[in-house]
């Protein structure tokens, strides 16, 4: 197989059933993307929010290849900030919604699923027969969780009504 010498990261060639590169691209995606919604928002302490979460995630990265560095501490903050989120949110919080509105509330949409694919890969990767630490599944949950109810503040911030969803499998709570 030819290696470019420009190679833009050493383990994009990992063979296909090693997804500890997956996980790092991932983690990368969404520290750019948490990037790019902190680029969006007006409030200073929600950049200064977002900035701690966009290193976390960063912490996160070399976990599979290496070591989970997040400490217990940090998740603890992490479950702070999304149950902080999910408190402000009030009834928007209760609704199956589409995912639509202001520009960051869809950029936080986008993360949401990121994070859900996030603990798809590791219980697959756990599934291959890797150890990881609870935390790291834990983490990625929280992360999923932590920018819906974002997505719902910013839009609510934005003047943005909520539109719910009605499915047609599955009936209503």
């Amino acid at each position: 197989m030819y290696r470019s010498p420009y190679e833009a990261y050493p383990f994009l060639c990992d063979a296909g059933e090693d997804l500890r590169c997956d996980f790092e691209l991932l983690t990368d995606e969404m520290t750019s993307r948490t990037g790019l919604l902190r680029s969006l928002v007006k409030d200073e302490a929600l950049k200064a929010e977002l900035l701690w979460v966009c290193e976390l995630i960063y912490h996160m990265n070399p976990t599979l290849r290496t070591r989970l560095t997040v400490t217990e501490e940090e998740c603890a903050h992490l479950l702070e900030l999304a149950a902080g989120w999910k408190a402000r949110c009030g009834e928007r919080c209760k609704l199956f919604v589409l995912t639509q509105g202001c520009e960051a509330a869809c950029v936080a949409h986008l993360l949401r699923v990121q994070g859900k694919q996030l603990v798809r890969l590791i219980y697959r990767w756990v599934e291959k027969g890797h150890e990881v630490p609870d935390r790291l599944l834990d983490l990625a949950n929280l992360l999923s969780g932590y920018f819906f109810y974002l997505a719902l503040h910013l839009n609510e911030v934005e003047g943005v009504d909520e539109v719910p969803y009605v499915s047609r499998n599955y009936p209503a709570r």
